[in-house]
């Protein structure tokens, strides 16, 4: 069953994101960071602990997730 989350606050979008169809949001949460698409903020969003959100950015300098 789902936990109840605080709300993100101060959404942040890259400036490099432009007006393009595929922007993503980064919102603060207390113990980490929530994500989700700007296009349709409404629904919902996912949210990470600090440490898999570390993970992630690191990952992504890295080029691991280069597709």
């Amino acid at each position: 069953m789902p936990t109840s989350q605080p709300s993100p606050t101060g959404w942040r979008k890259s400036s490099y994101s432009g007006d393009g169809p595929t922007c993503v949001e980064v919102g603060g949460l207390e113990q980490g960071r929530a994500v989700r698409d700007s296009k349709n903020p409404g629904l919902g969003f996912l949210a990470f602990g600090a440490p898999e959100w570390r993970a992630f950015l690191s990952a992504l300098r890295a080029g691991d997730l280069a597709g």
